[in-house]
């Protein structure tokens, strides 16, 4: 797992959790739904969840807080699998619109 990624766009940071999130679970890139939701704290959005929807019902669930600037990757029991930090901002305010 690579401690820190470039990312720039609100569309590479979803990019980029699909693979991570393929990768360390085996699944093929691009075959599964993904959702996401902005994350709110006191009336601000703070976040993105993103959630890939696997097979067998299984959820993948990761989490782009924006205060630390880093990715959260959770494995489907809820244990956090993995960290990165990112080196570039995506912004938030495309995904609150």
């Amino acid at each position: 797992m690579p401690e820190s990624a470039n990312v720039c766009s609100l569309q590479d940071l979803r990019n980029y959790v699909e693979r991570m999130i393929c990768k360390i679970h085996e699944l093929e890139p691009q075959v599964f739904q993904m959702t996401e939701r902005v994350l709110v704290r006191k009336g601000r959005p703070c976040g993105i969840c993103f959630c890939l929807h696997g097979p067998r019902s299984v959820k993948f669930v990761a989490i782009w807080e924006t205060d630390q600037n880093t990715v959260l990757l959770y494995g489907s029991s809820g244990e956090r699998v993995g960290r990165v930090r990112l080196t570039g901002r995506p912004t938030l305010q495309q995904a609150a619109a």
